[in-house]
């Protein structure tokens, strides 16, 4: 530790001051609660990866994270809220996975950036904690609404993203249709592949769902490919 980091009260051993300044270890309070939120999370997540959501429960978390069990209700009101926040928090990540690839290939056919993008999101789903988004989430509450947010926000990302290479004239309802369409069935057919309902690889998943995004967006499309 640099103890020219840490208050003179700490690096004296005083934890009257500490508590009076608000720091200990050369952490703020503020800083230690989101440290604690955030290994609440990565344990939760890592035994939904393992065991599927049903196994998270607050003591195996808190067990898991190396806490008390009063800090899981420091930022948690129960496991849905938990579960909830773990959602929110891959999906951000896999958000900013695909924001990534369209802002990286700017410029090319919007086809083959969407190609790129789909390969991601495979690949996302079949190696990082993406995967929880494609499993069984039957019998709980907070877990579907997050689902069926999570699609709304798919389509509202995937309108606004591919909106500059529309037609002049595309009808705002037809193309919300298509693209919910597109997406949903996206999520099922992965879905279906990672409960082993469909047996196959990854590079024919990417080309399948590649040619039919080309039929789909040819309607819309100013250029298609």
């Amino acid at each position: 530790m640099d103890v020219h980091a840490v208050p003179s009260s700490q690096q004296h051993g005083d934890p009257a001051a500490a508590k009076r300044n608000g720091t200990w270890g050369g952490r703020t309070q503020a800083e230690r609660r989101t440290e604690r939120r955030t290994r609440i999370i990565d344990a939760a997540l890592a035994i939904w990866l393992e065991n599927g959501w049903a196994a998270v429960t607050m003591r195996g978390v808190c067990t898991r994270a190396g806490l008390n069990d009063r800090y899981f209700y420091e930022h948690f009101a129960d496991r849905d809220e938990l579960l909830g926040a773990v959602w929110d928090e891959v999906c951000f990540h896999v958000f900013g996975e695909l924001s990534a690839v369209f802002a990286e290939h700017l410029g090319q056919p919007p086809l083959d950036i969407l190609h790129l993008a789909i390969a991601r999101a495979v690949a996302l789903q079949s190696e990082g904690p993406a995967r929880i988004l494609f499993g069984d989430h039957a019998g709980s509450r907070v877990l579907e609404e997050r689902r069926k947010a999570t699609l709304t926000e798919a389509t509202d990302f995937l309108i606004a993203t591919g909106r500059p290479y529309l037609r002049p004239g595309v009808d705002e309802s037809d193309l919300r249709m298509g693209t919910l369409m597109g997406i949903g069935g996206f999520t099922e057919l992965l879905t279906a592949w990672r409960t082993g309902t469909i047996t196959t690889d990854a590079p024919h998943i990417i080309d399948h769902v590649t040619r039919t995004a080309r039929l789909m967006g040819a309607q819309y499309l100013a250029f298609p490919d």
